[in-house]
C-alpha cells in the first residue's frame, strides 16, 4: 500500500440498524487531487472520519502514505491535515493565537508558528481579524482559519470535508490557488463536496460514493468521458437526469 496515498479496504460502519459504510474500497494515487461526491447520506463524512482516525470502523483497513491508520494513529496524524465538517476550533484564543498554538502542538518553535501563523492570516485575507476570537468569527471565516490550521504543517495528505461551503467566491479563489500549491508540491488532497462543477475544475480524480460504497471512480476526464460530472454522477447514483417542477408553482 505504500504507492498510495489513501488505501481503503472493505470498510464497514454501522450506526444501529443504518449501514452507513458498505464494503467501501478506494485508491487515492499520491500526489493527486481527489474530489469524493455522493448525495447526502451516501458515506462520505463517515469515510473521512474513519480515514483520519477520528472514528474507529467496524471492519477494514484504512493506509495513509503506507501507514495503518488504527495500527499507528499518531504516526499517521502526523503527516496529515484535516479539516472537518463539525468544526472543532479552539474559540476562546483569537485567530493568530490558534495558529500559532498548532504550530507550537505540532512541534515547531514559538518563532517559527508565530512566522507562519502570520502568513497564513494575511494570505487568507484575515489579518485584520487576527486579534479577534475565533469565536466570533463567521463560519466562512471559521473555515479558512481551520484549513491554515490543517496545512501550517505542510501535510503530505490533506483531508477536507465541505472546504467551500460559506466561503465567498474570493476566498474560494485563494483556498484553491493554495490547494493547488500543495498539490504541485507534491502532496495529495482529498475533499468531499456537492458543488460539481469545482470538483470537475479542479480534481484529476474522483470517486462517486452512494449508500456506503464507490460506484464510480477514478480519472476525472475518463469518469466524465466528455459527459459533466453533474450527469455522470446522477447516473452512478440511479437518479433521474430529468429534473422534476412542480405544476402548481
Amino acid at each position: 500500500m505504500t504507492d498510495a496515498a489513501v488505501a481503503i479496504r472493505s470498510l464497514y460502519k454501522r450506526f444501529g440498524p443504518k449501514l452507513a459504510v458498505n464494503d467501501l474500497n478506494l485508491w487515492v494515487p499520491k500526489g493527486t487531487f481527489f474530489g469524493l461526491v455522493g448525495p447526502n447520506g451516501a458515506g462520505k463524512s463517515t469515510t473521512l472520519k474513519i480515514a483520519t482516525g477520528l472514528l474507529r470502523p467496524d471492519s477494514g483497513d484504512v493506509w495513509v502514505s503506507g501507514r495503518d491508520v488504527w495500527a499507528n494513529p499518531r504516526g499517521v496524524k502526523e503527516i496529515i491535515g484535516v479539516v472537518p465538517e463539525d468544526l472543532r476550533l479552539f474559540e476562546r484564543l483569537t485567530g493568530q493565537e490558534m495558529l500559532e498554538y498548532v504550530g507550537l502542538l505540532r512541534g515547531f518553535d514559538r518563532t517559527m508558528s508565530r512566522q507562519r501563523a502570520g502568513e497564513l492570516l494575511e494570505i487568507m485575507d484575515l489579518s485584520e481579524a487576527a486579534g479577534r476570537l475565533v469565536l466570533d468569527y463567521s463560519t466562512g471565516m471559521r473555515k479558512k482559519v481551520a484549513l491554515g490550521a490543517a496545512i501550517l504543517h505542510k501535510p503530505s495528505v490533506l483531508f477536507l470535508d465541505e472546504p467551500f461551503e460559506s466561503v465567498d467566491p474570493l476566498s474560494v479563489r485563494t483556498l484553491r490557488a493554495i490547494l493547488s500549491q500543495l498539490v504541485n508540491n507534491g502532496a495529495t488532497v482529498v475533499f468531499s463536496s456537492h458543488v460539481m462543477e469545482v470538483v470537475e475544475r479542479l480534481c484529476d480524480h474522483v470517486a462517486v460514493v452512494n449508500a456506503g460504497t464507490v460506484v464510480a471512480g477514478g480519472e476525472t476526464r475518463t469518469v466524465c468521458a466528455g459527459r459533466r460530472l453533474e450527469d455522470v454522477f446522477a447516473d452512478a447514483v440511479g437518479r433521474p437526469a430529468e429534473v422534476r417542477t412542480l405544476d402548481w408553482l
